[in-house]
């Protein structure tokens, strides 16, 4: 079963951080509004961007890291309280979520009080156990789910039944994917074009400049 609220000691640790993490490939209007949704809901000090690297789950290529880096930057430049962070696309293999936990919790260890927040989708929370060692990624965090209106966040049986910390976003439907995005900038739509729908000026500005996702010139990173 699922708690529907976070217990005490997390709604009263020092900090509160969120992770956010995806290909972001690239990242769009519904992104940054599911950050700033959970930012001012749960009463966050930081909400960490995450592009993933290597995106195991995924059967086809990423734009480079880098540039994936880049978006997010200009994506997110207006809020102070959004930090991106390198960690999977600097760390060599598939990119896990559990690892990229461990790995920011070991560094915070001088300041153990702060609770961590995973944000994600409906769908991704579905697919939550499908993840690599997913009970114990649900030990290390609360699970943060963006769901339409009053509708609760819907775990697959194997979830519902580990108990775990599990809050809910109220997100307005958003219309938008990234597929969307590149196919239309594949068949040659000005990515300006997509301004302010789909994708800010910053971002559009950015996939102009370096001709990202025209079709024949994506510059990738050769991970599937």
């Amino acid at each position: 079963m699922t708690e529907p609220d976070a217990p005490a000691d997390v709604r009263t640790a020092v900090r509160r951080v969120g992770l956010m993490g995806g290909s972001f490939d690239p990242v769009h209007v519904a992104h940054v509004a599911l950050a700033e949704t959970a930012l001012a809901h749960l009463q966050l000090d930081e909400v960490r961007w995450i592009p993933v690297g290597q995106a195991w789950q995924k059967q086809r290529n990423l734009a480079d890291g880098a540039h994936r880096i880049a978006m997010v930057q200009a994506a997110t430049a207006h809020e102070p309280r959004f930090v991106v962070d390198p960690i999977e696309v600097q760390r060599a293999g598939p990119s896990y979520t559990l690892d990229t936990v461990r790995a920011l919790q070991a560094a915070q260890g001088a300041e153990p009080d702060i609770a961590w927040f995973l944000i994600m989708g409906q769908d991704q929370y579905a697919n939550l156990s499908t993840w690599r060692d997913w009970p114990e990624l649900l030990g290390r965090v609360t699970v943060a789910v963006a769901c339409r209106g009053d509708e609760p966040p819907r775990p697959s049986a194997e979830l519902a039944a580990h108990p775990h910390r599990v809050v809910t976003l109220p997100l307005p439907a958003l219309h938008v994917s990234s597929t969307e995005i590149r196919t239309r900038l594949g068949r040659g739509d000005d990515p300006f074009s997509l301004v302010p729908a789909l994708v800010s000026l910053p971002v559009a500005r950015y996939i102009a400049n370096h001709q990202l996702y025209a079709s024949g010139r994506t510059p990738l990173n050769g991970h599937p």
